[in-house]
Formats: C-alpha cells, sequence, structure tokens
C-alpha cells in the first residue's frame, strides 16, 4: 500500500506552498488506493505553537482533504534519543560547540543547506561539562560503515548517495531533541511512509536520509521532490517568515476551498505565483 505524509511544523500559518505540498501527497496516495497521514512536527523549540495544529486540520478539511493523524514529534522524543545514544555507541556522532557565525567564518564550501561544516571539533573530544554541545554525523566514518548507497526519486529517477555535500550535519541540536534529518527519517519509518512527498528544495537532504535508513536499519522508501511555488517579485519560494498569505485568512474570508483545490491541481495560480522549475533526472 503506498502510503504518503503531510507533515507541517505549527510555526507559522499555512500558505498556498503548503496546499500544493498537501494536495501532491494527498493525491498520489488516493491515485493507488493508499494512505495519506497528517503528522504535526512540533519540536522546534519555542517557536512551536500547539494552538496552530488545530488551524491545519481546519485548512486541510477546507480543501477537501481526508487525511489519518499519527502521532505528533513531541510524543517521539524517547527515539530520538534511542537513535542517537545507538549512534554515540557506535563512534558515528560527535559534540560540536561552533556557532553559526563561527561556521561561516571557518567554511571553505557552499552546499545545499549554507556553509559546508568543515569538521572543526571532529576528534577533539568531550567539551568541558555544562557545555552546550550538538551531535554531528562523521559522514565519512558513516559511508565506511554502509558503503555505496542508492535512492529513488519519483522524478529525478535512480541517485547515487552523495550525503558529503551537505558536510556533517547536526542530528541532534543544541536546544532541541532531533534535527529534522533525525526526526524526520525516524518518523517516516514508524509511520510506514512508502512514499516521502516533499519540495524538490529539500531533494541534497534526501541523501543524508538514506544514509541515516542504512545505520540504522530502517526501510527505505521511494521520494518525489515535487516543484515549488514561486514568488515571481522575489524569485524565492513561498514561505512563512516571507508573511505569504495564509490558507486560514482565505477560509475566514469565505473564498471556497474546493475550488481552490482543483486550481491548484490544474497549475493554476493566483497572480504574481509560479511553478518553479521541473526536477529533470539526474538533478
Amino acid at each position: 500500500m503506498v502510503t504518503t505524509r503531510f507533515a507541517p511544523s505549527p510555526n507559522g500559518s499555512l500558505h498556498l506552498g503548503h496546499a500544493f505540498a498537501a494536495l501532491v501527497a494527498h493525491d498520489l496516495a488516493r491515485e493507488a488506493g493508499g494512505r495519506f497521514l497528517l503528522r504535526i512536527e512540533d519540536i522546534d523549540g519555542a517557536r512551536s505553537r500547539p494552538e496552530l495544529a488545530d488551524e491545519f486540520r481546519a485548512d486541510l478539511a477546507w480543501l477537501g482533504l481526508e487525511w489519518a493523524e499519527v502521532a505528533p514529534q513531541s510524543a517521539r522524543l524517547a527515539d530520538y534519543a534511542a537513535a542517537a545514544d545507538r549512534l554515540r555507541a557506535e563512534g558515528l556522532v560527535y559534540p560540536c560547540t561552533c556557532t553559526r557565525a563561527q561556521i561561516a567564518a571557518s567554511a571553505r564550501e557552499t552546499g545545499p543547506e549554507g556553509p559546508v561544516y568543515p569538521g572543526t571539533c571532529r576528534g577533539r573530544g568531550a567539551p568541558a561539562p555544562g557545555v552546550p554541545v550538538a551531535w554531528r554525523l562523521d559522514v565519512a566514518a558513516a559511508l565506511d560503515r554502509t558503503g555505496p548507497l542508492e535512492w529513488v526519486d519519483a522524478l529525478a529517477g535512480p541517485q547515487r548517495a552523495d550525503p558529503a555535500r551537505l558536510g556533517d550535519v547536526v542530528l541532534v541540536r543544541k536546544n532541541e531533541p532531533a534535527s529534522y534529518h533525525l526526526a524526520a527519517t525516524l518518523d517516516d519509518a514508524a509511520d510506514g511512509v512508502s512514499l516521502v512527498t516533499r519540495g524538490r528544495d529539500l531533494f541534497a537532504a534526501t541523501h543524508v536520509h538514506r544514509l541515516l535508513q542504512a545505520l540504522l536499519g530502517l526501510p527505505v522508501p521511494r521520494w518525489h521532490h515535487h516543484p515549488l511555488l514561486i514568488d515571481d517579485a522575489t524569485g524565492t519560494k513561498l514561505a512563512k517568515r516571507r508573511n505569504s498569505p495564509s490558507l486560514a485568512d482565505r477560509r475566514r474570508a469565505g473564498e471556497d476551498g474546493a475550488a481552490l483545490a482543483a486550481a491548484l491541481r490544474g497549475h493554476r495560480f493566483p497572480a504574481g505565483i509560479s511553478l518553479g522549475q521541473r526536477l529533470h533526472r539526474g538533478t
């Protein structure tokens, strides 16, 4: 059975980009006679606003979607801790005290997620007691353990996993129980997600997630990285932090949610919004 999911973070209202992503996941599951899941990713520290989860449910229902809801991330903290402990015990993660400013100043290259961490803390050992640390994946050591890996995207085709392009990514943040890389990988396995649908901006992250699946003995899904909705004025994707118009505002103003969903499915977007370039094989 094909199982997809929509996994918003309650740190801001949903916008048209989220609606498009939810529709892609929902429709791929429906066309295959499968399941569409809703998962609330609510471990974003002080930025998480629990009251937004109900708003998300109202938005999805307004669009005409049906779903099964699974446990939120806040109910999975023990799973994240156990996975991190396992990787620590196997010597595959190391503590890092570097700040973002220090990384930006010392990075020698830029990757898909920004400055690539140069490995400053690798091999330094444990810092002094009480010093906040993040835990980073030693990608080279991990690849030595797993050997070459591959994964498949529905639009871009077969891919050779290349997690080194992102550097030694953080798996446990200084003030949060898990990074997106660790949490999303564990969640999708626990929820039985067989087709991970998400925007093409997360294409590179999948290289890391495939490595984590191999290290932790998790099932390997297929992926579908869909194009993004773009703000034509800025050339950037729609985003909460850019104050993109919210679905909740449209819903409360009396807009027809089913009609909006039909327009998005037909790639008919409001003025000033367009669909970003599609993925091509080998991207």
